[in-house]
């Protein structure tokens, strides 16, 4: 099947000339009405893989048709923006709903009609509870990042979506990992006939263009270190994770006054202020210093530099955060601070990578002012949140929502949810 012409002039627009790996494998698949799994490393075009193909299925259909899951805000932001892309020129519309946003205006949105709902499971379900959404005549469902939302609790509320749907409905799976549960998900609610795509193999689970950098150091030492890495290799633009909203919170103040060109993202922030943030760090912002909210599904394009400045606790971590550099085939560096209780790290990340990670020999920079935990702030953009009030993260459960999440993943050796770590 040919794609609709209004279709090509949009991607023609959007710089999408030839298509990657995945989008040649998956785009005929789901033209042809296949149900499909895909595992594929992140930043390999997966987005476009499912819109493309379902936007040319629907032309012409009036009606809520389609329905794509995500984990995050963010994430559900960015899938709607390509989508409104390319839906130009088509008369399909799109809506975006999440939790931390208004949802007297989702339900505004949703009296229009639009063709796509794209949107995290709590803030679904909260407007299926409300009346304000029917999924009778869904075509297509989309669950984008499906692994993660397993890792945040979700899937339960994935599933009670899945049964308001229709048996005859079209379904994609789209994730970086496999794990068992994910597996079980698609038997039950997938066609038997599906297409299990897979580009690469198990091993190669990051990008062959990113050159793996680590140091070892001391705690007090860290962003010493972190200062050493910027002044020895100048990164063009950089994310700089943090296990914890505390320490990101450290981080970007004493970055900031030092005058460095640098935004905050983590679940502590309100909705406006993390969209304010982004929509810096993609137009003009140098550092960009995150939890692993960030760490997956959100494409922002010539980022250099991954810079762990607290290990991931595991190496799948590790993979998802240095996948938002080298994204299409550029090239990108990621740089680990370790402890001397975490080296053990470097080799388990590189025999689940197939990567090599080398030894970087940094002297760290002067900085009394971190060590001591210093919270004086002079200059630079502030994007935190003024309300000390710790706030739902991620945008995947509904601040308005009473429903609590289940099965919220807490990490070794913290004793903190995954909240604590958005």
């Amino acid at each position: 099947m040919e794609i609709d012409g209004r279709i090509v002039n949009s991607l023609k627009k959007m710089n999408f000339i030839n298509p990657t790996e995945v989008q040649e494998v998956v785009i005929p698949l789901i033209l042809e009405g296949k149900d499909v799994t895909c595992r594929a490393k992140t930043g390999t075009g997966k987005t476009g893989a499912f819109l493309i193909p379902i936007t040319q299925n629907i032309i012409g259909k009036s009606g809520l048709k389609v329905l794509v899951l995500t984990p995050t805000r963010e994430l559900a932001k960015q899938v709607a923006d390509v989508a409104a892309k390319i839906l130009v020129g088509t008369g399909l519309g799109v809506t975006t709903v999440y939790g931390g946003a208004s949802i007297n205006a989702q339900m505004d949105a949703l009296r229009r009609r639009p063709s796509f709902v794209i949107g995290t499971p709590g803030r679904i379900l909260d407007l299926m509870s409300r009346g304000a959404l029917n999924f009778s005549n869904i075509e297509y469902l989309v669950l984008d990042e499906a692994d993660v939302m397993l890792d945040m609790g979700f899937i339960d509320d994935i599933k009670e979506i899945i049964s308001k749907t229709p048996e005859n409905r079209r379904t994609s799976l789209f994730s970086a990992t496999m794990p068992a549960e994910i597996l079980s998900v698609a038997r039950k609610y997938m066609k038997k006939e599906r297409k299990n795509v897979i580009i690469g193999n198990e091993e190669e689970r990051t990008v062959e263009s990113i050159r793996n950098y680590y140091t070892i150091a001391d705690r007090r030492q860290k962003f010493g270190i972190l200062l050493a890495y910027l002044k020895q290799f100048n990164p063009e633009k950089g994310i700089i994770f943090t296990n914890t909203k505390v320490f990101a919170d450290r981080i970007y103040t004493a970055m900031r006054n030092r005058k460095l060109d640098v935004v905050l993202l983590h679940g502590g922030l309100t909705q406006a202020q993390r969209e304010l943030a982004l929509r810096s760090f993609r137009n003009s912002a140098r550092f960009l210093v995150a939890t692993n909210v960030a760490s997956r599904g959100l494409d922002i394009p010539h980022i250099s530099d991954i810079i762990n400045f607290d290990a991931p606790e595991e190496p799948n971590v590790y993979i998802h955060r240095v996948g938002r550099t080298a994204r299409l085939g550029a090239n990108g560096r990621a740089f680990t601070i370790l402890t001397n209780m975490q080296e053990d790290l470097v080799s388990r990340i590189e025999n689940k990578a197939n990567i090599q990670i080398s030894q970087l020999g940094l002297i760290a920079e002067e900085a009394d002012d971190f060590s001591r935990g210093s919270n004086s702030q002079r200059g630079g953009r502030d994007f935190r949140s003024h309300d000390s009030r710790p706030r739902r993260s991620g945008g995947s459960y509904d601040h308005n929502s009473k429903k609590r999440r289940t099965g919220a993943k807490s990490y070794p050796g913290y004793g903190r949810s995954y909240n604590d770590y958005q």
